[in-house]
């Protein structure tokens, strides 16, 4: 059982290392995952879902903000 404990240990370990190899000896860095500081996700015109839902909330407002401008309560009187 200990012969396969420390087998398995040493092939995760090994695989491991072959993952992170540019990491640990290259030394160059880990690519930026974030769509908003990539860029290459720029080049192509991709924003964050976020960004691009506060774009379309804003749009939404400004085009319904007229609509309402005009608004008044009416109160009702029950007799």
């Amino acid at each position: 059982m200990t012969a396969t404990l420390l087998l398995t240990l040493a092939i995760i370990s090994i695989a491991l290392i072959g993952l992170a190899f540019n990491l640990i000896f290259r030394k160059k860095d880990f690519p930026e995952t974030h769509i908003s500081h990539n860029k290459e996700m720029k080049k192509r015109g991709i924003i964050c879902v976020k960004a691009m839902d506060a774009i379309e909330q804003k749009k939404a407002w400004e085009k319904s903000s007229n609509k309402y401008s005009n608004l008044q309560i009416i109160k009702e009187e029950n007799q």
